[in-house]
């Protein structure tokens, strides 16, 4: 389905679930290279730009949660750039269909903000790029927020939940790592020079996608050092613990070993002190009751208690 918004400068044109039909048209009217419309019609695309002489062609990645909230997806944003007009095509990431519908929905008005945002084909792709980035960085914020609750729960959560919280935290840090990884060059052919675009005076905005762009993956970056560190902080704290468990199971051992072996030698069926006595066996109680004294004390002395 093709929807199309007409400002004085510029059209974008949002191709949602595109047919075949739909990229005749863009063939026809446009007369983009086969090759990018042969891009559109696949998934799982790298991250790029197309240099033609009368358009260019991104396909970018931006990261949303899956519908059970719990893990990173990627979007592909594909994106036609013209002098005097923006196609984006395919299964858009949902900022891209939202902004579409804000500004169809206030098609018409010239003046104020509206003006702005699609001065030229320029200014409107810093604008959906912008958006896109203001979503990520709150999806980031998310992810910091996990790794903050992960610092908490390995102190007073169960060890089968933590367990869960780090791998799913670990997953979608390494997911992000590689999503950002090599977006980053296609950033810093705006901000470089290496696509002139078609308005003047754009160079500090195409600084600013990269600078935002270069921050979150900054913070993605410190956020999988943290998920290791902590996931090594988990480890330390659960050998601690088993190895406490270990040293109680230790100290038992040790006790009950001199014990076992008196209640063994008064189990055999022979003559032995202290076996026909009445006080016999209060007796023999007593110096079990002295030896577990004693063990006690010693460990104390040690300070291995």
């Amino acid at each position: 389905m093709i929807e199309t918004i007409n400002f004085e400068n510029v059209k974008w044109v949002h191709v949602l679930n595109p047919s075949e039909e739909d990229y005749d048209f863009l063939l026809d009217t446009f007369g983009f290279h086969p090759l990018d419309i042969e891009d559109c019609r696949s998934v799982n695309q790298r991250p790029k730009i197309d240099e033609y002489d009368d358009y260019y062609f991104l396909i970018l990645h931006f990261p949303y949660f899956d519908k059970a909230n719990r893990f990173v997806r990627v979007k592909e944003v594909k994106i036609f750039w013209g002098k005097d007009y923006i196609v984006t095509i395919g299964r858009s990431h949902w900022v891209v269909k939202n902004l579409f519908k804000d500004m169809q929905g206030q098609q018409g008005k010239g003046e104020g903000e509206l003006a702005e945002l699609v001065a030229s084909s320029d200014t409107l792709l810093y604008n959906i790029l912008d958006r896109l980035m203001i979503e990520t960085y709150t999806l980031i914020l998310r992810i910091g927020s996990e790794v903050d609750a992960i610092n908490y729960d390995i102190f007073t959560k169960n060890a089968d939940k933590v367990i869960e919280h780090i791998s799913i935290t670990r997953k979608n840090v390494i997911f992000l790592n590689t999503t950002f990884k090599p977006q980053i060059r296609v950033f810093h052919q705006f901000e470089s020079g290496g696509i002139k675009g078609y308005a003047e005076d754009m160079e500090e905005y195409w600084g600013n996608i990269l600078d935002q762009y270069q921050k979150m993956f900054d913070m993605v970056e410190d956020y999988g050092e943290l998920v290791v560190g902590l996931s090594k902080t988990f480890d330390s704290l659960q050998t601690n613990k088993t190895n406490e468990i270990m040293r109680v199971l230790t100290f038992i051992s040790t006790i009950m070993l001199p014990l076992t072996v008196i209640s063994g030698i008064y189990g055999m069926n022979v003559d032995l002190p202290l076996f026909d006595g009445h006080w016999d066996f209060i007796i023999i109680c007593g110096i079990m009751l002295i030896i577990i004294v004693g063990f006690l004390f010693y460990f104390k002395r040690k300070r291995w208690l």
